[in-house]
């Protein structure tokens, strides 16, 4: 799988010299003398301000169990994952452009398992405001979310059984609506009253089982709704980072009562200039996923995920 990276800024630097100088003649009996006369050097060498604020951060994370003749059992085992997080941010006048890149993956290996995969997304959001009053912003946003590789239910008992991979499914969801900022730019609150959410299932075999929400046979589906979404960010202790996220969608035309719950937390808490311990929890319900349990029962269910990590980290 290929990692994107984008966005690149530069600044230009210039430096504008100045000369003076000149002189003033007396004469007396046919003697001179020289005044210089001299103008003060421009010290205006301010470089430009860019509108645009980019940067990122690349982790990765390691985990590894290993026994050798030990007396109480266990399995080797080891697990690697790597996230790459880009923004690219515009403020120009009363507008503001606000762009992220999401992507990740994680693969675990356990004895004679074999390799099965432990984490995988992306996710691309781009989102335009337009001052209005206060802290309200006009705003407009696209957001959408998928997987690169195929996903497993695996059974003790049966063959792992296909239950995701690219573009099944995959997610796009385009609101209009009001979005409030907080002055210190940490808390973002958007309302949509407007907002359409395409779910899309490519892999046939998927699409014939109406995975997702989607019509057997169909690739894709259409909703529209009412959308909100919450962010949150604050450093709790130094050098401790708490960010949060909530997404909540009710689909106007089907069930509107339903509502769609996707709620991610990230605890990250820096040992030193590139290494990082990470807490991730998120928490999805829609009832439109149908989850076999343990005991063969199907229909929507809570979908928890939590990772506790230790790696290599770098911000740029």
């Amino acid at each position: 799988m290929n990692s994107l990276t984008y966005f690149l800024s530069g600044v230009l630097v210039f430096l504008l010299p100045l000369f003076a100088g000149s002189t003033v003649a007396t004469a007396a009996h046919h003697a001179f003398s020289f005044q210089p006369i001299t103008e003060p050097l421009s010290t205006d060498t301010a470089e430009p301000v860019s509108p645009w604020k980019t940067g990122g951060r690349g982790a990765v994370n390691f985990n590894q169990v290993s026994f050798v003749n030990w007396a109480a059992g266990g399995e080797n085992s080891y697990s690697v994952s790597g996230l790459v997080h880009l923004y690219a941010n515009l403020r120009k006048g009363k507008a503001t452009w606000n762009n992220t890149f999401d992507i990740g993956y994680g693969v675990i290996r356990q004895a004679e398992l074999g390799a099965r995969k432990a984490d995988d997304r992306v996710e691309l959001m781009s989102k335009f405001g337009y001052h209005a009053i206060n802290r309200w912003y006009y705003s407009g946003m696209v957001n959408f979310r998928t997987q690169m590789d195929q996903g497993f239910n695996y059974s003790q008992d049966e063959p792992p059984l296909l239950i995701s991979d690219l573009m099944s499914p995959g997610y796009l969801f385009t609101s209009v609506g009001m979005e409030y900022k907080s002055e210190d730019d940490n808390f973002h609150i958007l309302i949509s009253p407007f907002t359409g959410k395409t779910t899309f299932v490519f892999n046939d075999s998927l699409s014939d089982a109406g995975a997702f929400g989607v019509e057997p046979g169909d690739n894709v589906r259409q909703e529209f709704g009412g959308f909100t979404k919450v962010s949150w960010k604050r450093e709790v202790w130094t050098n401790v980072h708490l960010t949060s996220r909530l997404d909540l969608f009710s689909n106007y035309l089907d069930n509107p009562q339903r509502i769609d719950v996707n709620l991610e937390v990230i605890l990250m808490m820096k040992i030193n200039q590139y290494l990082v311990t990470t807490l991730t929890t998120n928490l999805i319900y829609d009832h439109d996923i149908k989850i076999t349990d343990r005991d063969g029962n199907t229909g929507p269910r809570t979908q928890f995920k939590e990772v506790l990590a230790i790696g290599l980290s770098y911000t740029f």
